[in-house]
């Protein structure tokens, strides 16, 4: 594989960097996390102008049919720039499992409004979410934690098992957010990341919910979480890749004991660690990237990316912390603002561990 960009990527690197650094400063972070929603409304209307919110669509939809390479460079800026909003949960996650299992119905009523912003879309994975056939039509139950930005979303899409036997496998189905049953409850979380207990009590579906079909909503869910996997990596290496020009230009500004800490070795290799892991976790992301696009299977390399998007997490948090020392910790400073989604990232999608456990299984195997 070329590990080097193209033209187009390396102009879409640049305009989204000078964009988000013009558009997304600090404080419209740090305002969006004060409203609880984590959503920075004129900023998703401008992105939605610049084609981002249907990057990873196909142009019939509104999108712009890039390559999940090209939108692995995007999102990298994101996470570079710490722009709020549903950008990962809505057009990477669940929109592409109506891409992928939807029909043709279903996705033009959805996937332009992706596309455009007008409409926004999460996906509720619990393993209590059950559906059961009742009175000649589908009937939705049980509750899912965690699901990201839910307040925001027009319409769920449920991962769903059998009430009793029936089905042996995932069916996916479309709910609407503001449907009878449907209750969201707000989830404390780091940096007031926005997600919810949503519970469901035998909301009644109509007969075009089902995704794809009954007990086939398995492969369709499991290609859109290996992707939306390599972005949630893509922005953790860009929050890393920043953390790290922060604490390099501070090295060299702060003195103590009459010279700049840079020159102390401690901090130095506090650096060089750093610039290792990113450098490691970007050779991981673009790899597993670059074989999804080629149709491979990249279960490995994605597992790889994400572990190592984890152990990247800390690493920058422990070098950005310990370089700045106590101003850091104060809400004030910017570092715990990269901290604080630096533990949310790690946790979704599956943590170090979790993907860790994957690899080992399929080594054994």
């Amino acid at each position: 594989m070329d590990f080097g960009l193209t033209q187009e990527q390396q102009l879409l690197r640049r305009s989204a960097r000078e964009f988000l650094e013009a558009e997304c400063p600090t404080s419209l972070v740090r305002e969006a996390e004060e409203s609880g929603v984590g959503h920075a409304p004129d900023l998703w209307r401008k992105m939605a102008g610049l084609g981002w919110l249907g990057v990873g669509l196909p142009e019939k939809y509104g999108g712009t049919g890039d390559s999940l390479t090209g939108q692995t460079v995007l999102f990298e800026e994101i996470g570079r720039a710490l722009a709020p909003g549903p950008l990962l949960a809505s057009s990477a996650l669940a929109a592409q499992v109506v891409l992928n299992a939807g029909d043709d119905r279903q996705k033009d009523e959805l996937l332009p409004g992706v596309a455009g912003g007008d409409v926004i879309l999460t996906l509720a994975r619990g393993e209590r979410l059950e559906t059961a056939s009742r009175n000649g039509g589908l009937t939705l139950s049980g509750e899912s934690p965690f699901v990201p930005h839910a307040g925001l979303a027009h319409h769920i899409v449920c991962a769903t098992r059998p009430a009793i036997g029936a089905w042996p496998d995932t069916t996916l189905v479309l709910v609407d957010s503001q449907a009878h049953g449907v209750l969201m409850t707000a989830m404390e979380s780091v940096a007031n990341y926005p997600q919810y207990l949503i519970e469901f009590d035998d909301v009644p579906l109509p007969e075009d919910a089902v995704l794809g079909g009954i007990a086939e909503g398995r492969p369709a869910l499991d290609s859109a979480v290996q992707r939306a996997t390599v972005l949630q990596c893509a922005e953790t290496l860009g929050r890393a890749q920043k953390v790290l020009e922060m604490v390099v230009e501070y090295a060299g500004n702060r003195v103590q004991f009459g010279r700049p800490i840079g020159t102390f070795q401690a901090v130095q290799h506090r650096c060089a660690d750093l610039k290792v892991a990113v450098d490691g976790g970007r050779m991981l992301t673009y790899q597993a990237a670059w074989k999804l696009d080629q149709g491979m299977p990249a279960e490995a390399e994605v597992s790889m990316a994400k572990a190592q998007a984890g152990t990247l997490s800390r690493t920058a948090t422990e070098a950005g912390h310990s370089i700045f020392a106590g101003i850091s910790f104060t809400v004030e400073h910017d570092m715990q603002l990269y901290s604080a989604r630096a533990k949310i990232a790690e946790a979704n999608l599956g943590d170090t561990e979790y993907h860790l456990d994957q690899l080992s299984i399929r080594m054994e195997s």
